[in-house]
């Protein structure tokens, strides 16, 4: 269920990013110049936080992997908190390129 609603709200998020870089041929009415500028100071952010995120996330992952003490659960948690981690940094990376490669397409 969780799964689900963050996969509905990054698509959604990413359908407005989209949206906001389109610009029209007759120039850009104060409203969308907002959004974009909004837009842009979002995805600034995001990215900005997604890097200590991301080291937060696998540090914690390879503290509970040393120091499980032989538990496998623990072990086993920790190698998916890692690879969950570096995932989710890819994929923010990833859209990040795409909306890049998006913009220049159409500017």
């Amino acid at each position: 269920m969780n799964k689900k609603i963050l996969y509905i709200f990054f698509t959604f998020l990413l359908f407005l990013s989209t949206l906001s870089s389109i610009s029209f041929a007759w120039g850009d009415p104060q409203i969308v110049s907002k959004i974009n500028s909004a837009f842009e100071s979002i995805k600034s952010w995001l990215l900005k936080i997604a890097t200590p995120a991301a080291a937060v996330a696998v540090g914690t992952g390879v503290f509970m992997k040393k120091f499980s003490f032989g538990d496998e659960e623990k072990i086993r948690t920790g190698k998916k908190l890692i690879k969950g981690s570096l995932f989710s940094y890819a994929f923010i990376l990833a859209i990040d390129l795409i909306l890049s490669a998006i913009k220049s397409l159409i500017s």
